[in-house]
């Protein structure tokens, strides 16, 4: 693929969080391998910046931070989209998203973004309901072995999966912390089954269950959560379930895993 065909989006980013930003520029990185790929759009006002175009096509926005506030009143220039992410989102807004953050839904709004633009019209609004694809779809492989993924898990974790999955005849079992490494994983093998740990605040771990799922829709797809347990107050365990629902895994149990818990669950791998 030329350079002259590759197609590039720039992004201005107000506030979010560490682990949000690291899954944000982990989606920038692997879009470069597309032929349209999306980057972070630095502002003129920085020191020695050299910002590629005149103004952000797009203006991403933490309505949660402090900086939100400016982007009520802020006049926007002609063409350029605002995808709010939280309350309190202004009447201009483009897109408003919730938490936790659906990164496909926000890559879908991207390319939806460069479609409007293709058609010449700076106030075009398109409907796309279809989350474009990055790099979650499978590479071709001749393997046909049953694999797990282990995202976020603690070493007593990973012992006592390791072990009910190979009685279910898993023997491939891949453990990843962090978001680019699961993301990298779930592009080079089809998995059976996916355990997620719902409660580790350094992965975007709610956008890779869904990738997960999507990738893999035949897979059981598990979350483990401190706020799933019985000891847990009853708002957690509705809030830990609904999110768990809404973002399609199958499976939800409490953590500390339960040995006899945890067997029954997998029977379903025999």
């Amino acid at each position: 693929m030329s350079a002259m065909q590759k197609q590039r989006i720039y992004v201005g980013v107000v506030g979010f969080s560490d682990v949000e930003r690291h899954a944000l520029n982990t989606v920038f990185r692997l879009s470069e391998t597309r032929e349209l790929s999306y980057a972070p759009w630095v502002p003129q006002v920085a020191l020695g910046a050299k910002p590629p175009v005149m103004i952000a096509e797009v203006m991403l926005v933490d309505g949660e931070s402090a900086e939100a506030v400016l982007s009520h009143a802020k006049v926007m220039p002609t063409g350029q989209r605002l995808i709010w992410v939280g309350p309190g989102a202004p009447a201009h807004a483009w897109r408003v998203l919730d938490r936790p953050i659906q990164w496909a839904s926000v890559l879908n709004d991207l390319d939806a973004v460069y479609a409007a633009r293709q058609a010449d019209s700076g106030l075009l609004d398109l409907d796309v309901t279809r989350p474009a694809p990055l790099d979650l779809e499978l590479e071709s492989s001749p393997e046909h072995v049953r694999r797990a993924l282990l995202v976020g898990l603690n070493g007593q974790e990973r012992l006592a999966l390791r072990a009910r999955l190979a009685a279910m005849a898993v023997p491939e079992i891949d453990e990843v912390d962090s978001t680019e490494a699961t993301m990298n994983q779930m592009r080079r093998h089809p998995y059976c089954c996916g355990v997620f740990n719902l409660d580790n605040p350094h992965l975007d771990v709610w956008s890779l269950a869904r990738y997960f799922g999507q990738g893999n829709p035949q897979a059981m797809s598990m979350g483990i959560s401190e706020h799933a347990g019985p000891l847990a107050a009853w708002w957690h365990r509705r809030r830990v379930r609904h999110d768990t629902q809404r973002t399609g895994i199958k499976v939800l149990l409490g953590r500390p895993l339960q040995t006899s818990e945890l067997m029954q669950t997998l029977e379903c791998l025999r």
